[in-house]
């Protein structure tokens, strides 16, 4: 099973830079474009914010070029939310973000199954409405709880936008991350789940829950420069995605592709320690 994983388009309802001089279209545009080589990839994965602003305009976008690059591999997508996407917009363009789902959750959350080639891909909705971190919360739990009670042929991949872990040098990651790890830990644990797929910290970053792997793909829009001193931020140009790879006796593993950007690593923002503060104590 080889997965190709994006996160963090942050398409906007017209194309052209954003208050930050990156122009999201033309991020994922350039990193598809540098993908066009590859083959044999059964499905593309999409693990949330995929719209910028919310907007119907900005889903149709991402379904067009996601879409149309994902035809010409005869692979299906997959899209989860994100905390920059809206529930009815994302849900009139892209339904329950599955093209083909055998189960959708029976709530509010855009979360799915579906088969892919034996494997059970579950998608989940961490989406808290108008806050940067996230929350599965006990229903979409309990839900999972049963899906995971019979196994897949294969196994199940889970995707969702955000991480149950975080880096200790990271501020922002220690608040922003997914609120109820230990919760999805006890569901997962001794299932049948291989891997979890998630996005929002615009980095790669792997770890494990319960004995599980977690890959955080990095972002397309840009990416998070882990050099500055603690206590800031900086994002900097370079679109990116990951080849997740499954079963076999060296699976899972992890490859980060990079665009070929002639601008990447030029700073798209630049957090100080006070203003780092602020964004936590207003988001967090």
């Amino acid at each position: 099973m080889r997965i190709l994983h994006l996160s963090d388009t942050h398409i906007g309802r017209v194309d052209g830079p954003d208050g930050r001089r990156v122009d999201a279209a033309d991020s994922l545009r350039l990193l598809l474009g540098e993908l066009r080589h590859l083959r044999d990839v059964d499905a593309v994965v999409v693990t949330g914010d995929l719209a910028d602003d919310g907007s119907v305009e900005a889903y149709t976008t991402v379904r067009e070029l996601i879409g149309g690059f994902a035809r010409s591999l005869d692979a299906p997508v997959f899209y989860t939310t994100g905390n920059h996407d809206e529930r009815s917009a994302f849900t009139k363009v892209l339904g329950s973000g599955h093209p083909d789902a055998v189960l959708d959750f029976p709530g509010a959350e855009r979360a799915a199954v579906s088969t892919v080639g034996g494997w059970r891909l579950v998608t989940l909705d961490s989406l808290v409405p108008e806050k940067v971190y996230g929350r599965l919360g006990a229903g979409q739990l309990d839900w999972l709880r049963s899906v995971l009670s019979t196994p897949a042929e294969l196994g199940t991949v889970v995707a969702f936008h955000h991480p149950p872990i975080s880096l200790d040098i990271s501020a922002t990651q220690q608040v922003f991350g997914l609120r109820d790890p230990e919760g999805l830990a006890e569901v997962i644990r001794g299932s049948d789940v291989r891997v979890l797929l998630t996005g929002h910290f615009h980095l790669q970053l792997f770890g494990l829950l319960a004995a599980v792997p977690v890959w955080v793909t990095p972002g397309v829009v840009n990416r998070i420069d882990l050099t500055t001193a603690p206590g800031t931020e900086r994002a900097v140009r370079g679109a990116s995605a990951s080849l997740v790879e499954l079963g076999g006796a060296t699976g899972p593993m992890f490859h980060t592709l990079h665009a070929r950007d002639p601008r990447a690593h030029e700073t798209v923002y630049e957090l100080d320690e006070e203003r780092t503060r602020e964004v936590i104590a207003r988001h967090g």
